[in-house]
């Protein structure tokens, strides 16, 4: 079940930043762990999600995580339920900016200064058609190039932004 939890986290983080250049949506995630960096397409994790087959670039790694592309799969897709009049608010808030500065010390991209308004940008657009926030959908908005994530410290920012969330009222788990 960690492990669940743990690639769910890395897609959220993933899809959250995306920086270099600024451009309409992301075009790459670099997975950074130690001293591995290796950098994957947003439209293979999407062909990923919407398919489950892994593509030829994306297999090795999940050869070496030992997963199946069906918890990868899972995980990109996994959706946390937003009420539109609530959700606004809250990533707008005090304490929607602390939650922000925290995924952003794990998934950056570009200028630190740039980090939390992209990170915004990119679940505010996640959120708006469907009401709804999905890590696949996080990663193609956020409005950066390129979007790095600390791979080592996933699990700690998962577990402050789950205990946030399930604070807030209008909000599914």
């Amino acid at each position: 079940m960690k492990s669940v939890n743990l690639i769910r986290l890395i897609l959220a983080v993933l899809l959250i930043l995306n920086r270099g250049e600024t451009v309409q949506a992301a075009e790459k995630v670099v997975l950074i762990y130690s001293v591995f960096r290796k950098p994957i397409a947003v439209s293979e994790l999407r062909h990923l999600a919407d398919t489950g087959e892994a593509s030829s670039t994306l297999k090795p790694y999940l050869k070496l995580a030992n997963k199946e592309p069906e918890s990868l799969q899972s995980a990109l897709n996994q959706r946390i339920e937003v009420d539109q009049l609530i959700f606004p608010r809250f990533i707008n808030s005090f304490m929607g900016n602390f939650l922000l500065d925290q995924i952003s010390e794990i998934l950056h991209g570009g200028s630190p200064s740039q980090n939390r308004e992209f990170l915004r940008q990119a679940l505010l657009k996640s959120s708006a058609r469907d009401n709804d926030i999905k890590v696949i959908e996080i990663l193609e908005h956020y409005p950066h190039r390129t979007v790095y994530v600390e791979g080592e410290r996933l699990l700690e920012v998962y577990t402050q932004i789950r205990g946030v969330v399930d604070k807030l009222p209008g909000v599914s788990r």
